[in-house]
């Protein structure tokens, strides 16, 4: 399969140090679709990630708990491309996202333990940016709110060709199309670029459970070709894509528990994953006992 169809298939499917996929207000594992996503993408010197970058990073969930900080976020770090950790915050709307950085800009301990934590990351980044989105649910398939099982994450960035929105709207209903036909078990959230990034930017998100999933929707090729109405059908698509598309990227994401900071519904949820540590401590004792 080339390159262009493939993060069709995969689900049309990021990043400063709070960002999430738990609602800002309420995360509990059926939190809906954020509405305005913003993304932290932190750019790691070599060979900083890992334990270094796990330890500077705790130090915001730290101060977060302790203040009981209500915008919760998932930390990504990179499995393909440079090096580097994404952090997630959804927000029901714009004007939440205001109350949450009132809350910082009041609580005057909150605000000077992140600029020291910050201080202390800092050292181990080679660059820092911020962007924006917004959900489409008419770009979006089957998209999974709860992420409290989720392990992996698929980003896929799309460059779509000014004047040509129309055609882009084409283009993915053609695809939800192909893949509710084939029977596919493919699924993304697609966001609208808002502030950060040229315009016509789009990205879709794919949580994953486990790489099984992968290997999975590589295997349902052949129901999305059929869905799409065989190689007629594909060629259409191929002409219409060429056409619209400017460019396309795909990037895997493993979810690191070290790096975000989430509800306690989602630590219930999957306490093996999300509280590693604690379950650690946990068994020993009943080792002991």
């Amino acid at each position: 399969m080339n390159q262009v169809n493939r993060p069709m298939l995969m689900g049309l499917s990021l990043l400063l140090a709070c960002s999430s996929f738990a609602a800002a207000q309420d995360a509990a594992p059926s939190a809906s679709i954020p509405q305005v996503l913003q993304i932290t993408r932190e750019y790691l010197k070599p060979y900083k990630a890992g334990q270094a970058h796990d330890k500077t990073e705790s130090a915001f969930i730290a101060s977060m708990a302790k203040a009981k900080f209500p915008a919760y976020y998932v930390g990504l770090n990179s499995l393909s491309g440079k090096s580097r950790a994404l952090y997630l915050t959804q927000y029901p709307s714009f004007a939440e996202w205001e109350k949450d950085n009132k809350i910082i800009e009041k609580d005057t301990t909150l605000g000077s333990e992140i600029e020291h934590n910050g201080l202390a990351d800092g050292e181990l980044l080679e660059s820092l940016d911020s962007v924006v989105y917004t959900y489409d649910p008419e770009l979006s398939f089957r998209p999974r709110a709860d992420l409290s099982h989720a392990h992996f994450m698929e980003i896929i960035v799309f460059n779509v060709k000014a004047g040509h929105r129309k055609a882009w709207y084409d283009l993915a209903k053609m695809v939800k199309d192909a893949n509710e036909k084939g029977g596919t078990s493919s699924h993304w959230a697609m966001f609208e670029i808002a502030y950060g990034a040229p315009t016509d930017t789009y990205i879709a998100l794919t949580s994953r459970n486990s790489m099984t999933e992968i290997d999975t929707e590589f295997a349902e090729s052949k129901k999305f070709m059929e869905g799409m109405g065989g190689e007629e059908g594909m060629k259409k698509f191929d002409e219409l894509y060429g056409a619209t598309v400017e460019s396309m990227r795909t990037e895997l994401f493993s979810i690191n528990p070290r790096q975000s900071y989430v509800a306690d519904a989602w630590m219930k949820a999957d306490p093996e994953f999300w509280q590693p540590h604690a379950m650690s401590a946990m068994d020993q004792k009943k080792s002991k006992k």
